[in-house]
């Protein structure tokens, strides 16, 4: 990241517009209408060789005719003038551009885009952009683009692939009441990404949060390693999840979707919130924006009416922190703002009857307590009280508490006398919602970013040269011989090299070959056909099991070369291999992808059915710690499998743990060699029994 560019990129003390435009609804006049209406008090630069002055404003003919270089550079002409105009900034001494000229890598001309991004970086300027709308700073009254305000102040921070939903998100700031202080289009990502920006904010006093609209990311590396040392919470809506949206997303930005979960794993691994949809975004980010973390897992729900208790409760339960009843002693303290037909358990149900004095005395109360983790309140409409009354009751009662560091959160239910009431909490710092639902989905951001952010803090994942180096010597191997598929006993002389527990596997080149490996490995034997030019075994009909004494050892190895022959002729042979027959066990597969994002990504799930139909499956980007290995082992529909079911005793879900810590430090080592990589079966055997992998396979990748 060049600091000192992006400092004038977003704090600029001056600004030039190339492509100013005297007439009205041209991009060229927007901007420069934008920054005058903003308020922008630093110098404006309007540029256009066939006017003079435009808004009041003197113009200049060109870059080079201004009387200093600006600190910033909004670039409006047509591309073909673009990259010419990128070349008089840099001679002049600019050393940031804005450039919101469209018909670059999103219309396939990729070439213009390295030509541009070669230009600035001659320069040592930083691009936002091309294909953007700009950039918005409440903090600095600068509107720089051709959005039509300034948004609704506040302290977030939104970054966004998409011009247009930033328009949009714009005025909804107004309606939804949710502060931004910047607003920032980055489109085609061609040279300042979300990453840089990311770490850039870290640094502005006005940004407690920051809120992304993501389409795709080009180098998903660098943008977890922002993300991670990020100390502000981020949320983020990831575009293009469908196959269909996944196709219109790459072909907007220029950049590529990757799969949905794949982006989920890569969020949760650099700490990183998820929304839902873009509703969800702005009910999150008001909640992170003024919220800490939600840290433990005691929430308290007061109300005065028992339907949106129920509804809240719910809602708590659908969104992972459900309730638990408050202790004998808070109980009892709080029975004394209810009448006898009240509920003190939680949801803490005042009634009806419950008016300012009530919820103050009980807020305060609640909100103090150890107990409580968090708090949120809830508030239906009545005739016997004022909704701005009761906000401000609550607000009182949270200052007035001494407490701070706990989240708390408002729910009010009814008409624009809430609207109001709510409006009012939100510009004094309290998120407050209207559904229940809302208010309890807000909570659980602020639940998710404690744990994902938990599990960043964990010992940090350490690798063996000597591992990578073993595995580099079979690799060549299979290079030599110009193969990209490694068999199966040499997959496994890899997994074991990282010390995953492979079911005992020897390479017989003939029949009394094998008589022996059985005989040492002992009865009974797995046998399998062994052939780079056969991926898939049993379709070949290759693989015999349960083979119990040397005459099936015999009779197995003339029947597999046999039908080998038949699948395919001149399939190259290498042998058959003879393997230990593990016992029975839960089958687990664990496999790789190296994804065009994130780079190698490790895939757990249950075996069988599990994964063949119902697609049950996890993700993580390799390397992965253990403490994020244990949350996959839950995420799957499957996860009470391992718990034991009709009797079973539990699996064993340390050796389950570690198996998958070294098989991710494993392709992570490995990355620019394999493609692709699997385990499937691997047996899991109850507590203590460990686990083992009975089938392996890698894939290399190809070499240009």
């Amino acid at each position: 990241m060049n600091k000192e560019a992006i400092n004038k990129l977003m704090r600029p003390k001056s600004v030039a517009v190339v492509g100013a435009s005297s007439q009205p609804g041209k991009i060229g006049y927007t901007v420069l209408e934008n920054l005058i209406k903003g308020g922008y008090k630093g110098k404006i630069y309007p540029i256009n060789p066939a006017a003079t002055e435009i808004l009041s404003l003197p113009v200049f003919a060109s870059v080079s005719a201004l009387p200093e270089p600006a600190d910033l550079a909004i670039i409006t002409v047509p591309v073909k003038f673009a990259n010419q105009v990128a070349e008089e900034c840099g001679q002049k001494g600019i050393k940031a551009l804005s450039v919101i000229t469209s018909g670059y890598s999103e219309v396939g001309r990729n070439d213009l885009e390295k030509e541009l991004i070669d230009i600035a970086h001659k320069y040592g300027m930083c691009v936002l952009g091309p294909n953007i709308v700009g950039s918005l700073s409440n903090s600095d009254d600068l509107n720089a683009s051709f959005g039509p305000f300034l948004p609704f102040k506040g302290s977030a921070t939104l970054i966004t692939q998409s011009g247009a939903l930033l328009i949009a998100m714009d005025a909804i700031t107004y309606t939804r009441k949710v502060g931004f202080d910047k607003m920032i289009s980055i489109g085609n990502m061609a040279d300042v990404d979300f990453a840089d920006l990311i770490e850039w904010l870290e640094d502005d006093k006005y940004t407690s949060c920051t809120c992304l609209y993501v389409e795709g990311i080009k180098d998903g590396r660098k943008f977890i390693d922002a993300c991670r040392n990020a100390k502000k919470p981020i949320i983020a809506l990831k575009a293009g999840t469908s196959v269909h949206g996944a196709a219109a997303a790459a072909s907007h930005t220029g950049s590529l979707a990757g799969s949905a979960k794949v982006y989920t794993a890569a969020f949760q691994q650099a700490g990183v919130v998820q929304a839902s949809d873009l509703n969800n975004l702005f009910d999150r980010t008001l909640a992170l924006s003024l919220m800490p973390p939600l840290k433990g897992t005691n929430l308290l729900l007061v109300t005065n009416g028992g339907g949106v208790g129920v509804l809240a409760t719910d809602a708590a339960e659908k969104f992972g922190i459900p309730l638990k009843f408050a202790p004998p002693d808070v109980q009892e303290e709080l029975k004394k703002h209810m009448p006898a037909f009240g509920s003190a358990k939680n949801p803490v149900d005042m009634t009806g009857m419950a008016g300012n004095d009530w919820y103050y005395e009980t807020v305060k109360f609640a909100y103090a307590h150890p107990w409580t983790d968090g708090l949120v309140v809830l508030y239906c409409e009545t005739a016997m009280t004022s909704p701005v009354e009761i906000a401000q009751a609550v607000k009182k009662a949270m200052d007035d508490s001494g407490m701070k560091g706990k989240p708390i959160m408002v729910s009010m239910v009814g008409g624009t006398r809430c609207d109001k009431a709510m409006q009012w909490l939100v510009e004094n710092g309290i998120p407050a919602y209207g559904p229940p639902d809302q208010a309890m989905n807000a909570m659980a951001a602020l639940s998710e970013l404690n744990r994902i952010q938990s599990m960043l803090d964990k010992t940090e994942v350490v690798s063996d040269p000597a591992c990578a180096a073993k595995a580099a010597e079979i690799i060549a191997v299979a290079r030599g011989d110009g193969r990209t598929a490694l068999t199966e006993v040499e997959a496994k002389q890899i997994f074991s090299a990282y010390g995953l527990p492979i079911a005992q596997t020897w390479l017989a080149k003939c029949e009394d070959e094998a008589v022996e490996m059985a005989k040492s490995i002992g009865f009974p034997v797995v046998m399998k056909i062994i052939s780079p030019d056969i991926v898939h075994k049993s379709d070949a009909k290759g693989v015999k099991v349960n083979i119990k004494d040397e005459a099936g050892v015999r009779e197995s190895y003339k029947t597999i070369l046999a039908n080998a022959k038949v699948y395919k002729a001149d399939a190259n042979i290498h042998g058959i291999a003879v393997q230990e027959m593990a016992p029975s066990g839960t089958e687990v597969i664990v496999g790789s992808v190296n994804d065009a994002t994130f780079g190698p990504t490790v895939m757990f799930g249950l075996g069988g059915i599990f994964v063949e139909v119902l697609k049950d499956v996890t993700f993580r980007v390799a390397p992965v710690n253990k403490s994020q290995i244990e949350q996959m082992l839950t995420e799957i529909r499957g996860a009470p499998m391992l718990k034991g079911v009709r009797g079973e005793l539990p699996r064993d879900r340390a050796a389950l743990v570690d198996v998958l810590y070294r098989y991710a430090i494993m392709i992570s080592d490995l990355a620019g060699e394999v493609s692709e990589t699997d385990a499937n079966p691997i047996l899991v055997y109850a507590e203590g029994k460990g686990v083992k992998v009975v089938d392996a396979r890698i894939i290399l990748k190809k070499k240009a």
